[in-house]
């Protein structure tokens, strides 16, 4: 069975390497993709995106383990969710909320049985004591009942709402990739509703008429709008950072209105 980790440790320290450890010493013939772990420090909502755009390539069963974790060794749940036939285990802090799309999941359990975690159980380090162990019983077949009581609720992120007109749609920065490339929470779907007409796309005083098919329909050095592999309204620059650029962060409101 397929385990995955998304992490915001990075690949200086070896708390990665450690938590493969600790899978493999419960179950050796574990597979493991490191899905990311270069997600931005404590940046829930960025774990939620990459987690709810890549589970869907992978097979009905696999083991998804998020660990974005600001809240710790607080009072904040350690939770394992069954859904649509694949399991997702991580802190219940939203970071699990975004691949559920509003789907019920099918089961969602506390991870408060001690006998599936290591001990003692650090107040700092729960990808090592809590979530790998889980991950990598669960691959063995225990059964998700057995790492403790089930719940009905988890911590939901709130997506940010797309504001629109007749002429306007307003959105806002919500992911920054490694290339420095700027995602909004506009959709394509969003967009059809200004079809036909020829758009143009602000960022605080940064302009951009038109989108483009893919990042070289202008040339080096000059910012871009396209929809990118995630569906997503993406603001770029050929061969170069639109973050370094503009400066724009996480919240940065971006709007696109149809031109006359």
């Amino acid at each position: 069975m397929l385990i995955t980790l998304t992490t915001d440790f990075g690949y200086t320290d070896p708390f990665v390497g450690i938590m493969k450890g600790v899978i493999c010493g419960i179950n050796p013939q574990a597979r493991i993709v490191d899905l990311s772990h270069g997600i931005p420090a404590q940046n829930i909502m960025a774990a939620a995106l990459v987690l709810r755009q890549s589970a869907q390539y992978f097979p009905r069963g696999t083991i998804h383990v998020a660990v974005v974790d600001p809240g710790v060794g607080s009072a904040r749940r350690p939770l394992l969710v069954e859904h649509d036939g694949s399991y997702f285990i991580g802190p219940d802090k939203g970071v699990l909320s975004l691949v559920m799309k509003a789907k019920r999941p099918t089961r969602i359990v506390h991870l408060s049985n001690p006998g599936y975690q290591l001990r003692p159980t650090s107040a700092t380090f729960h990808g090592r004591d809590i979530f790998a162990p889980t991950a990598a019983y669960l691959s063995r077949g225990t059964a998700p009942e057995a790492f403790g009581e089930t719940t009905d609720d988890f911590a939901k992120l709130i997506w940010p709402t797309v504001l629109k007109t007749e002429t306007t749609i307003r959105g806002e920065i919500v992911y920054i990739d490694g290339f420095g490339n700027l995602f909004t929470n506009i959709g394509a779907d969003d967009l059809k509703e200004l079809s036909g007409h020829r758009l143009r796309i602000t960022l605080r005083d940064l302009s951009i008429l038109g989108l483009a098919a893919n990042y070289a329909a202008v040339e080096p050095d000059k910012y871009v709008a396209l929809i990118n592999s995630w569906g997503l309204l993406e603001i770029a620059i050929c061969k170069g950072s639109a973050q370094k650029h503009s400066g724009a962060i996480i919240g940065d409101k971006v709007q696109v209105t149809q031109v006359p």
